[in-house]
């Protein structure tokens, strides 16, 4: 029987991540095929790709010069735009921000790609 989930984002303990710190949900679900994280940005984020991950953006709060980056073309942001961005295309957020990201499939930290490094 499948049993609805309920999950305080602010108790989940924080995580690095390429975009800032990042507090990752249902990643233990059967029901999603994917994560939902809250990142909080509080600087420029580092460039990357995911060869297997889509996300999606949700931008809650964010400095009034905010952007993000998708493959080097800057693109203003503000509260409630949201942004798909597929596998395969690099990206940054730029500016403060708090975002809800959410990714499929499953989050996993090997398909974070930075341009110009090479992973075994």
């Amino acid at each position: 029987m499948r049993t609805p989930e309920i999950v305080d984002l602010r108790a989940i303990d924080p995580v690095d991540c390429p975009c800032g710190i990042a507090r990752r949900a249902f990643a233990d679900s059967d029901d999603f095929p994917g994560t939902l994280h809250f990142t909080q940005i509080s600087q420029d984020a580092r460039a990357h790709f995911h060869r297997e991950h889509t996300e999606i953006y949700v931008i809650l709060k964010c400095d009034p010069d905010a952007a993000i980056e998708l493959d080097g073309v800057r693109h203003p942001v503000q509260p409630l735009k949201s942004i798909l961005i597929p596998p395969g295309v690099t990206h940054r957020a730029i500016g403060e921000m708090e975002v809800l990201i959410v990714c499929t499939p499953e989050f996993d930290s090997r398909d974070e790609h930075f341009p110009g490094e090479s992973r075994n």
